[in-house]
C-alpha cells in the first residue's frame, strides 16, 4: 500500500513537472523574438538569453557564421542541443540615422469626418436625435452621404442642407470596418437649420517629438505611437498632413494620476515635411528639406538590455537636452511596448515630474546607439513610461520608399 502510494506520488509530481516545464518552454518561445538582424559577420547571440544559441546541427544553415548578406534561417536552441524556435536572421549593413528629440508640430486632416459628440435637436416635434437613431457612435468616421465625399465640417453640413430633410444613405468606418446607415436630417428651431445632432472634426493639430530623419531616404519618423483624437481616442485616419517648425514654451508637471503636458506654439506655416503614415508605431513621412543632428546607428533590438541608457528631449525652446533613465525591462512579445523606463536624472523630474505628453517619440540611446523612442507615461507613475524599438520604427519608416516605388509607373 505504502508502494503504491509513493508511485502514485511520483506520478502526480512527474505530471506536475511535465506541465512545468512545457510551460516555461511555452513561455521562451513567445519571448524570443521572430526575427533577428545582424551585421555581416557578427554572431548570432541574444545577451538577455544568455541560455540560448543556434542549434548546434551540420544540417541546419546557421546564420551565426554568415558572412554574405541575405536571409537566413535559424533554429534557436536551449544550450545548443534542444530546439525552441526557428526564426529568420536578417544579415544587412547597420544603418545609422540623424537622431533628433526636437519638438515638431503636427497638422493632420482625417479621411471623413469624425463624429466627437452628439447633441439633440429642438425640433416642432420636441427633442430628437437622428444621428443616434440612424445608430452612429461616438468614433465613427463619416465617409459619404449620398453619394458625396464627407471629407470635411463643410461637406457634411452641405450634405445635410441639401437633403433638406429627406432621408439620406449614409456610409461610415468603424473599428476599420465600413457600414451604412439612413439617417433623416431635422429641422434645429434654435439654430435655423438642417442638422443631425452630431459634431465632427476633421483635422487635428498638435505637439511631438522627433525621433530619427534618414536625409539619405528623406524620411523622417517621430512619436511612436499613432496620433489620437483627443476626445475620441480614435487614431485619426490620415487623408493628409504636415510637420512644422515647434517651440516648447511651457510644461505641465506629471504626478500620479495626472499626466503632464508639454505647451508648444508652432513657428511658421513652412512645412518641413509631409505625413504619410500615422501607425500604431509612429508618425513618418517625407522630408522637404535636410534635417542637421548627431549621426548614431540603430541597436538591433536582441542588443539591448536593462540598464542605463539617455533620452533626448525637448522641455524648453527648440533644441534637445541629455537625460539620464534607466531601461528596467526589455520585451520582444509586444510589438509597441518593448520597454519600460525609469527617469533617474534629476534635473528632468524637477522640470517634468518625468514623462509627460509631447515627450513621446524622444529617442533612446544606450551605448552610444539609437534603441528606440518614449512612447507612453504610466499615469500611475509618471517617473515611468513605455518605449519602442528603433529597429521598428525604421523598418516602418523605410516602407515610405517602397510605397513610392511601387507608384512608379
Amino acid at each position: 500500500m505504502r508502494r503504491a502510494k509513493l508511485r502514485r506520488f511520483f506520478r502526480i509530481a512527474a505530471a506536475y513537472l511535465l506541465v512545468a516545464i512545457l510551460a516555461a518552454l511555452g513561455w521562451l518561445w513567445h519571448s524570443l523574438p521572430s526575427e533577428i538582424l545582424l551585421e555581416p559577420g557578427q554572431s548570432l547571440s541574444l545577451p538577455r538569453f544568455s541560455f540560448i544559441e543556434p542549434l548546434r546541427s551540420t544540417g541546419s544553415r546557421n546564420a551565426a557564421s554568415t558572412q554574405a548578406v541575405g536571409s537566413y534561417q535559424v533554429t534557436l536552441s536551449l544550450g545548443g542541443w534542444l530546439p525552441i524556435k526557428t526564426v529568420r536572421a536578417l544579415v544587412e549593413t547597420r544603418p545609422a540615422v540623424t537622431v533628433c528629440g526636437t519638438p515638431f508640430g503636427v497638422k493632420m486632416f482625417s479621411e471623413g469626418a469624425l463624429i466627437v459628440g452628439f447633441s439633440d435637436l429642438n425640433t416642432a416635434k420636441g427633442t430628437i436625435n437622428p444621428a443616434k437613431k440612424a445608430g452612429l457612435r461616438l468614433g465613427d468616421r463619416v465617409v459619404r452621404m449620398d453619394g458625396v465625399l464627407t471629407e470635411t465640417n463643410d461637406a457634411v453640413h452641405d450634405a445635410l442642407e441639401a437633403a433638406a430633410g429627406a432621408p439620406v444613405r449614409l456610409i461610415y468606418i468603424r473599428e476599420g470596418e465600413q457600414f451604412q446607415t439612413q439617417l433623416t436630417p431635422a429641422w434645429d428651431s434654435t439654430a435655423g437649420q438642417w442638422r443631425a445632432g452630431m459634431w465632427v472634426r476633421d483635422s487635428s493639430a498638435g505637439v511631438g517629438t522627433m525621433t530619427f530623419v534618414d536625409n539619405d531616404a528623406e524620411v523622417f519618423a517621430g512619436l511612436g505611437h499613432p496620433i489620437s483624437d483627443s476626445d475620441t481616442g480614435e487614431s485619426v485616419a490620415l487623408r493628409s498632413g504636415e510637420i512644422v517648425p515647434c517651440q516648447i514654451v511651457g510644461c505641465t508637471g506629471g504626478t500620479v494620476g495626472s499626466p503632464g503636458e508639454l505647451k508648444g506654439r508652432f513657428l511658421s506655416t513652412h512645412a518641413l515635411g509631409s505625413i504619410c503614415i500615422n501607425g500604431e508605431t509612429g508618425v513618418y513621412g517625407r522630408t522637404r528639406t535636410v534635417f542637421s543632428g548627431p549621426e548614431a546607428e540603430i541597436a538591433f533590438a536582441q542588443e539591448i538590455v536593462p540598464g542605463d541608457a539617455e533620452i533626448w528631449t525637448t522641455v524648453d525652446g527648440e533644441a534637445p537636452q541629455h537625460y539620464q533613465i534607466r531601461i528596467e525591462k526589455v520585451n520582444d512579445a509586444d510589438p509597441h511596448r518593448n520597454m519600460i523606463l525609469h527617469v533617474t536624472d534629476r534635473r528632468l523630474l524637477a522640470k517634468t515630474g518625468g514623462i509627460v505628453q509631447g515627450m513621446s517619440g524622444s529617442p533612446i540611446l544606450q551605448n552610444g546607439r539609437l534603441v528606440g523612442a518614449v512612447t507612453h507615461v504610466l499615469v500611475n507613475d509618471p517617473t515611468r513610461g513605455y518605449g519602442i524599438f528603433a529597429q521598428t520604427m525604421l523598418k516602418q519608416a523605410h516602407s515610405i520608399e517602397k510605397t513610392d516605388d511601387a507608384a512608379q509607373p
